[in-house]
């Protein structure tokens, strides 16, 4: 465990030891100490009695901050006990495209007055954001940018900084629009820094900076700040206005939101969903999932019970079922999470598919005859049976082939029926190995043994 994460557990073994002993004091002087994104972890940590007293003890200022790091879960435990005025508070302290994702947690009455509650200016600017589904584009983007215009010498451009005192955070470049707000290109900072003050923007801007769409998907966002290097990129509308920026720290969210919710969304679980949730939430949430599960349970048990005869007259396939099913499901699981990082990556496509399919097929041949050679002769010894370990290594290699086939070919086939291969992909393959390992060598030894 690193440095890092023994501080955390002692800053958290720390406030529940404090909780216990009404010593409040002290874990208000510990909450002074960390940072916003230290504190929401704190935050998330803890049982919600806890969690409760702990958010009571920070000031006003120090909550703003904290909530725009909490998971949705936990942020809307909060948001439910905040008054307008309150809420209205935290947009002073919060980014535009931060305190949107608040606003949309809320109930549209709520979302509503506090709209109305904002000065002009800030609920423009919150209505263009609030406008752009949360996952594109225009719902990373803030509306903060930095603008200037071509004709502009940089002499007038340094004066104009510094008359505004202050720069948006991450702002490496600012934005080049024409006479309608057009995005025209980018004006790195360090061209205003190092470049002749007579010159005009139009001569040392970069002309071939390209801006995104608005309604570009945000693993489209992330994809192109990773090839090109990105701390910041304009957003534009359809005719090419310009409508805000997306910074890195926006994308680094999506990126790691996206991770966690792959990882997660195998087991059925909510990417938001709070680890210390009550009870009931926790248990409708999976019950869904662990329902499901059951179906295939059933798909399977159902195959095993047509051979039921085969298996009380020879009772070694009762033992080595399981492993014709698992080796099968590893084997499928490691061309599907190949494919589906493909797919995300951009780099499997209809184009190549084929191919794909071509070497995982190769692939599962080659490791069917190795591990089916290896179990066979393991059956045969263990049980004194040489048909048994030809039936297993047959049906071992039927379903390797099998796995492989729908590993390559699931993603794509629930991705054009609207299905997150990330989130059924899973199921529908244990099923298919299962389903088929137990059939192939059951029905094999129906046959062998008939």
């Amino acid at each position: 465990m690193s440095d890092r994460s023994d501080e955390f557990q002692e800053h958290l073994s720390d406030v529940i030891r404090s909780y216990g002993e009404g010593a409040f004091g002290e874990t208000r002087y510990l909450l002074e100490s960390l940072s916003a994104p230290d504190v929401a972890n704190l935050l998330e940590s803890t049982p919600p009695k806890v969690r409760r007293v702990v958010w009571d003890l920070l000031d006003e200022d120090t909550e703003n901050r904290v909530l725009q790091h909490l998971a949705e879960d936990v942020r809307a435990e909060f948001l439910e006990s905040m008054d307008t005025e309150r809420l209205v508070a935290a947009a002073d302290e919060l980014d535009t495209d931060d305190f949107a994702d608040l606003l949309q947690q809320l109930p549209d009455a709520i979302t509503q007055r506090v709209l109305s509650s904002l000065d002009q200016a800030e609920r423009a600017r919150l209505e263009t954001v609030l406008s752009y589904p949360e996952d594109t584009a225009g719902g990373l983007m803030n509306t903060d940018a930095v603008t200037v215009r071509p004709r502009l010498a940089l002499e007038i451009v340094l004066r104009y900084l510094r008359l505004r005192k202050d720069l948006p955070d991450t702002t490496d470049a600012l934005i080049v629009v024409n006479s309608r707000d057009e995005y025209v290109g980018m004006l790195p900072v360090t061209k205003v820094l190092t470049s002749d003050p007579s010159v005009t923007v139009r001569e040392v801007m970069d002309t071939e900076a390209e801006a995104i769409a608005v309604d570009t998907p945000d693993t489209e966002v992330a994809k192109l700040f990773s090839e090109e290097d990105l701390v910041s990129a304009p957003v534009v509308d359809t005719a090419g206005r310009l409508l805000g920026r997306i910074t890195i720290d926006d994308v680094v969210d999506v990126i790691i939101e996206d991770a966690d919710e792959a990882v997660l969304a195998r087991a059925g679980l909510d990417l938001d969903e709070d680890t210390f949730a009550p009870i009931a939430k926790s248990m409708r949430r999976r019950a869904i999932w662990l329902g499901i599960n059951l179906i295939t349970a059933f798909l399977a048990a159902a195959v095993i019970n047509i051979f039921e005869e085969t298996i009380a007259r020879v009772v070694a396939l009762a033992v080595l079922m399981p492993i014709v099913a698992s080796m099968g499901g590893v084997a499928g699981t490691q061309t599907l999470t190949l494919v589906i990082r493909g797919i995300a990556l951009g780099q499997v496509g209809r184009a190549n598919i084929l191919w794909l399919l071509n070497r995982e097929f190769i692939v599962a041949t080659l490791n069917g005859l190795l591990w089916a050679t290896l179990v066979a002769v393991s059956a045969a010894l263990a049980f004194q049976d040489q048909l048994l370990g030809v039936v297993i290594a047959v049906a071992m290699i039927i379903n390797i082939l099998v796995a492989a086939v729908a590993g390559s070919l699931l993603p794509s086939i629930l991705n054009r029926v609207n299905i997150d291969p990330a989130i059924a992909g899973g199921v529908i393959l244990t099923t298919i190995t299962d389903v088929t390992g137990f059939f192939a060598f059951l029905g094999l030894a129906s046959w062998a043994y008939a």
